[in-house]
């Protein structure tokens, strides 16, 4: 087994619990046993003592017998009454010994030895003879231990009485090691009786131990407190012991003590069968623990073991296969979790691959599959050498029909569109996809730019046909882009860009199915560059505004000026409007134009009205310009920071413009309006607007297109068309101006027809903004031709 493994750390588990309670047992037990034999061993001394006390109270009974013989004994007391020193001294040498006495004693009432068995007995002796006397004074008889040249006697004192005492008689015994022995015998207690001599060092008297270890014990009393009865733990020899001591004779100067000790060992000896089955039943325990936890481990991480296999195999994408565990258990519980889980993601990635790569509304495949099948199309062209077409398409007008229709009529009608295209697909090799939004492509492998251009063809004319869908007839048109493999490209992502330029330029040029040429290409970077340079040019303020005035036709008085910008590029020189305004409002940079010269405008005119001028300033809006709800707000902010009037600005907007979008641009033009700015349609008759919505915009002037104007001399049809126009926005109440004028006769047949102001080259061709008034100082109105004389002016 692996040491990571589950397995591994299930087994060391059971193994280090079943330890850990076995060991803790077995430490617990331990403790109780030593415990229970420490208090065996002292409740055993405890009971020692109480044996010894009567074993020398026996011993000192049978002592007492023995002299009380003696002091009962009729010749023994006349010996004493006639005071026979002799004779005395042989009852007492002669009873002693029948009694096996060490020492014998006579003392009289005046506490002096009469006689005495001993040669010398020693001060320690006597001294306690004369206790012994005192107290049997008191008692009858007394019992003690003495010590003569440093051996322990056990000493009684009896009373010799004829009736009353007229003497005592002592007997000493010395205490042999049969006391010890017996004491021994009796208790299993180790006794060691000790005396303490005159230099203050424990001396073993009588022991049962052997000598080394009687003087280990002697040494250790030493260090012990003279008041400590009980020792729980000594070290004798090779055994702990406890140890209980016992007074036997206090004297101050040689006192004499009993120590009683019980091996702890031996107390414990009884209890090792217990500690060694013990740890035979933890031996037996930790192998039974290993053999269950491998068992539990294994049947735990087998099963786990095939479901980390299902896991592998599920990440390797290969859902088939049954995961065989028939438990009824949490790992049951798991596994069947583990199917539905497996059966949950096989469903999902199906769906999901179904959403990356199949569109939902039409079930064609999107762009992802569709790149793949390129990719995988281009791989066999190059291995056969041979070629494949990319055909993209775009929907004319789905826009258009989607915001007045709703998306679900759109995108029903996307689903009609894709139906009719499949339709038009005889080869089974051909893959028709829908790229997004109107988009579709089509791919056709080992195909010639031939029957690529029949098979658009095919597919525009199946689109002439008008979609019934919901009682409404639907004509739709369409763009087609065409790029091949490998003339145009050799990856999918070059074709596919290939074919959207060509189609943009088909949708633009009006040519229903283009083949891609690198000249779209360069026509469309050249666009980028002229919007990167539009940029640079107003940081760089390449941008010149220029001004073509406005006068009445009645009096030739210049009541104001058309704004209009110039733009002098560094390297290209002027490039006018009709170059860079198109494009402008095709990219948004018209909003940053338009309020370039709404600032330029707003200076000069400053700068006029300082001069004392008031004259009006024209400026034309964009469709984007309308479009954005702030306009109001802006121009507002520019007029302030020039002080001039609202009415010092006509903001002149193309017929086009408004019917972009109706709603959001009268909304604009209702907050201009409510500023104060004045607000013309320009280019009137060029557009396809009716009369009624014009009528409820807020506009105050007509511009009539130059088209018209220029024309109307020569042109019967176009001169009863400018005063019509004229005619209809007087009848609006509306101002009416007319541009292109460039002759006398124009300007004076306006003016009969009732024009009102009117703008051209004849009056001044567009002029440097700081040329105007050195120009309105020298300007004076032409003089007008009589009826029927045509004047023009270059």
């Amino acid at each position: 087994m692996r040491l990571r493994s589950l397995e591994s750390r299930i087994v060391i588990l059971f193994l280090v619990l079943i330890l850990a309670v076995q060991l803790a047992g077995f430490f617990a037990i331990q403790t109780g046993i030593r415990e229970n034999a420490q208090l065996a061993v002292r409740d055993e001394l405890q009971i020692g003592e109480r044996v010894f006390g009567r074993l020398l109270d026996q011993y000192a009974q049978q002592l007492t017998q023995g002299a009380r013989l003696l002091a009962s004994d009729y010749g023994f007391k006349q010996a004493i009454g006639s005071n026979d020193r002799e004779t005395a001294e042989s009852a007492l040498a002669n009873h002693g010994a029948r009694i096996e006495a060490s020492h014998a004693f006579l003392i009289g009432l005046d506490r002096s030895i009469k006689a005495s068995t001993a040669i010398t007995s020693g001060v320690y002796l006597e001294n306690t003879v004369l206790q012994l006397v005192d107290q049997a004074e008191q008692t009858g008889s007394a019992a003690g231990i003495g010590i003569v040249n440093n051996r322990l006697y056990q000493v009684v004192v009896v009373p010799v009485k004829a009736p009353v005492a007229i003497a005592w008689v002592a007997m000493a015994f010395s205490i042999e090691k049969r006391i010890a022995a017996d004491m021994r015998e009796l208790s299993s207690l180790q006794v060691s009786i000790l005396s303490r001599g005159m230099n203050g060092q424990w001396t073993s008297d009588v022991t049962t131990l052997s000598d080394a270890d009687a003087t280990s014990l002697a040494i250790q009393l030493q260090s012990m407190p003279t008041d400590t009865k009980f020792f729980p733990q000594l070290t004798v020899g090779d055994n702990d012991v406890s140890a209980r001591v016992v007074q036997l004779a206090q004297d101050s100067e040689r006192p004499v003590i009993v120590v009683l000790q019980r091996s702890i060992s031996e107390a414990i000896a009884p209890y090792r069968r217990l500690q060694i089955g013990l740890l035979v039943l933890t031996a037996i325990g930790i192998v039974v623990a290993v053999i269950g936890s491998v068992f539990v481990a294994k049947r735990i991480t087998g099963p786990l073991r095939q479901l980390g296999e299902t896991a592998r195999r599920l990440g390797t994408g290969d859902y088939r296969g049954q995961i065989e565990i028939r438990r009824d258990d949490e790992i049951g519980d798991l596994s069947r979790a583990f199917a539905r889980m497996r059966d949950g993601i096989s469903n999902r990635e199906i769906e999901i691959r179904r959403l990356a790569y199949w569109d939902t509304l039409t079930d064609l495949p999107n762009r992802a599959q569709f790149v793949d099948l390129l990719n995988e199309s281009i791989a066999t062209a190059k291995k056969e050498c041979a070629s494949c077409q990319v055909l993209m398409m775009d929907l004319d007008r789905f826009k258009h029909v989607n915001d007045v229709m709703g998306h679900s009529f759109g995108d029903a009608l996307l689903r009609q569109v894709a139906e009719r295209l499949q339709a038009q697909l005889t080869n089974p090799t051909h893959r028709l996809a829908r790229l997004g939004g109107d988009e579709f492509a089509l791919l056709l492998p080992s195909t010639n730019g031939e029957e690529a251009r029949r098979i658009a063809r095919r597919i525009l004319t199946s689109l002439e046909i008008p979609i019934s869908l919901a009682d409404q007839d639907v004509d739709l048109g369409a763009g087609i882009g065409i790029a091949a493999f490998p003339r145009h490209g050799s990856d999918a992502a070059t074709l596919l860009r290939c074919a959207e330029v060509a189609m943009y330029a088909a949708k633009s040029s009006g040519n229903e199915a283009v083949v891609y040429d690198p000249a779209i290409d360069k026509t469309n970077q050249e666009s980028l560059s002229l919007l990167s340079e539009l940029r640079r040019a107003a940081e760089d303020n390449q941008f010149r505004l220029y001004v073509q005035p406005k006068v009445l036709l009645t009096s030739g008085q210049v009541i104001g000026m058309e704004a209009l910008v110039r733009w002098v590029h560094p390297g290209r020189g002027m490039i006018f409007p009709d170059h860079f305004i198109p494009f402008a409002e095709k990219t948004g940079f018209i909003r940053v134009l338009t309020r370039w010269v709404l600032e330029q405008s707003a200076a000069l005119c400053a700068q006029l009205a300082n001069r004392g001028q008031q004259l009006r300033m024209s400026v034309n809006l964009s469709t984007r310009d309308l479009l954005d709800q702030e306009l109001p707000a802006k121009f507002g902010a520019i007029l302030a920071l020039h002080r001039l009037p609202p009415s010092a600005f006509c903001l002149e907007i193309t017929e086009s413009a408004i019917m972009d979008d109706p709603a959001r641009a009268q909304q604009t033009l209702e907050g201009l309006h409510a500023m104060g700015v004045d607000l013309s349609i320009d280019d009137f008759g060029t557009g396809y607007s009716s009369l009624a919505y014009l009528k409820r915009l807020p506009v105050q002037e007509l511009k009539i297109d130059k088209s018209f104007v220029l024309k109307m001399e020569s042109d019967a049809e176009d001169a009863k068309i400018v005063r019509s126009t004229i005619d209809l926005g007087h009848n609006m109440g509306l101002m009416v101006v007319a541009e292109g004028i460039e002759t006398v006769a124009a300007w004076d047949l306006l003016a009969r027809m009732g024009c009102d102001q009117g703008q051209g080259y004849l009056i001044s061709k567009p002029m440097p903004a700081e040329q105007f008034a050195s120009w309105l100082d020298q300007w004076t109105p032409p003089v007008l031709a009589p009826a029927g004389v045509d004047k023009h002016v270059g």
